[in-house]
């Protein structure tokens, strides 16, 4: 069994190493995120859940606590590391552990401080269904202006603070994101296969995007019901 360390960089980061006899984690993150991709395939997701989140734990016991500690995002195990630790992120996100997935993105933040995987995006979203307004305010400022996301949190933000749609943030939204707002106004969502087949494609259309976009947090509008229906009557 393959043991995982830290080694530190000339640059100040670090980078995880295996070893056969060394003194780390007994741990192969790439061969866990494999893993858990063939157990997706084979359509046991709970199965590449449970990978993921051991992955996490075994990430855990390999960066020291409290300590500011970046890794090279340049190397593969590290990447393949990282990977994990987001879409485990995701798998929690999904099932509505927000305390959790946010407590794995600050840390995936702290290993990647560039956001090579958009982190701060889904940890957004995790602060507002926390209702942890201060630091969804911190970190939206790092979500880019590009995504449609961002207008989507600022309206679900304040929607989740007073109850009412802001008409600016609104009118921002209908302008600039006009396909994701008839996208989340409409009574019908269907994975169909035009959507399947174009969202495949490395140019996907803006309509399968923000379908995309529509399925990612869907189950966001059922925990947390009112915000959609706002949004069609506003």
């Amino acid at each position: 069994m393959k043991r995982a360390e830290l080694r530190p960089t000339p640059d100040n980061t670090f980078r995880i190493i295996y070893t056969q006899d060394g003194t780390g984690i007994p741990c192969d993150f790439g061969e866990a995120l494999g893993r858990s991709q063939s157990q997706e395939e084979q359509g046991d997701i709970q199965g590449a859940c449970n990978t993921r989140f051991e992955a996490f734990q075994q990430l855990m016991e390999l960066i020291p606590d409290s300590t500011d500690m970046e890794l090279d995002w340049e190397d593969d195990n590290n990447r393949d590391a990282m990977l994990l630790l987001s879409f485990s992120a995701i798998d929690h996100f999904l099932i509505g552990d927000f305390e959790m997935c946010a407590a794995m993105l600050e840390m995936l933040l702290e290993l990647d401080p560039e956001d090579h995987l958009d982190a701060s995006k889904r940890l957004a979203y995790a602060y507002v269904a926390l209702e942890d307004y201060d630091s969804f305010d911190e970190v939206i400022n790092d979500v880019s202006d590009k995504y449609a996301d961002k207008e989507l949190l600022a309206l679900w933000s304040e929607f989740r603070r007073s109850g009412t749609i802001p008409p600016g943030e609104l009118r921002h939204f209908k302008k600039n994101f006009s396909t994701y707002y008839d996208e989340f106004t409409s009574e019908e969502h269907p994975v169909d296969e035009p959507y399947l087949a174009d969202i495949e494609k490395d140019r996907p259309s803006k309509e399968s995007l923000a379908r995309e976009l529509w399925l990612q947090t869907e189950h966001l509008w059922k925990i947390f019901p009112g915000f959609i229906e706002a949004l069609r009557s506003a």
